[in-house]
């Protein structure tokens, strides 16, 4: 089964109490992609210019990341410049759209038989192009944030009434609903149509809401955070490429697919851009989540 990915392809500056990388591979649809391909055949749609360097089209191809949707246009690349004082928080010091500004996403013919769709956090309207482009889609899913909540509500509300799966923060849920209560909030969201509503919960786990269950999932203990650039979009890789994999909804399922995005996420906050994604195997998967199963088991 294959599963679709598209969102930003980006150059990350990036500065953290613990150092500081310039032009790394950053961007939604390369941390999903790279946290999702050791589960399942993983296809991603974006664009970059024509400053994109060569060796990172390179890494992911070598990572089993198809790449045909990937176009290159004249221009640069979509840039963002950041840096974390406190670690829970990024201050946005710059952001250059560059070709990003004209992204308009074409799938490949190849990619219509994929049931599996992971929208990143990209412009709602994007997302519903790429929503008309598959409709035979089994499952798909969306990522948002405030900025789309505040300046696009009534395209996002259209995108979340039509995907299975929302992922969402907590400030963003009770912005989005008006709910303070993150649980009446999720019911709320259930009422417009997805069956499964994600809350990112940073330090503090993940919580899933369904109609017949509610999951928490813990953080795996990393002690030594360097960048947390990309972990929401390294969670919700790591969870959509486990249900692709699947090939199953059920409730087992994404219990698992919980805390195996909750482990590509702990790899992904351990390094400057993709540098420990790039490592992870299902060794050192399996490794971490039974060490998240034997901390809550009791």
């Amino acid at each position: 089964m294959g599963l679709v990915i598209v969102g930003s392809i980006a150059l990350d500056s990036v500065k953290t109490p613990f150092g500081e990388v310039t032009d790394a591979l950053g961007g939604s649809a390369n941390y999903a992609a790279m946290a999702s391909k050791n589960f399942c055949d993983t296809k991603i749609v974006g664009v970059v210019g024509e400053d994109y360097p060569f060796d990172y089209i390179e890494l992911l191809k070598h990572n089993g990341v198809n790449v045909e949707g990937l176009e290159i246009k004249p221009g640069n690349t979509f840039r963002w410049k950041g840096v974390y004082n406190d670690l829970n928080r990024a201050e946005t010091l710059d952001t250059q759209l560059n070709v990003f500004a004209e992204f308009n996403p074409v799938l490949p013919e190849s990619y219509n038989s994929c049931q599996y769709l992971f929208l990143g956090n990209i412009h709602p309207s994007l997302q519903l192009s790429v929503l008309n482009q598959m409709p035979n889609v089994k499952i798909s899913a969306c990522d948002t944030m405030n900025f789309w909540i505040e300046r696009t509500k009534d395209e996002l509300l259209e995108v979340i009434r039509r995907v299975t799966i929302l992922f969402i923060n907590e400030d963003e849920i009770r912005m989005l609903t008006g709910e303070e209560n993150i649980f009446k909030a999720a019911d709320l969201i259930a009422e417009m149509g997805p069956k499964l509503i994600i809350v990112k919960r940073g330090e503090h786990g993940a919580l899933a809401v369904h109609k017949d269950y509610y999951f928490f999932t813990p953080i795996y203990p990393v002690k030594n955070v360097v960048d947390p650039t990309g972990a929401g979009d390294s969670f919700a890789g790591g969870f959509m490429g486990y249900i692709t994999g699947k090939n199953s909804f059920e409730e087992d399922v994404v219990k698992k697919a919980m805390v195996h995005g909750t482990v590509m996420a702990s790899f992904d906050v351990e390094a400057f851009s993709i540098d420990r994604l790039k490592d992870a195997n299902l060794a050192n998967i399996a490794y971490r989540k039974e060490e998240i199963r034997r901390s809550v088991w009791f």
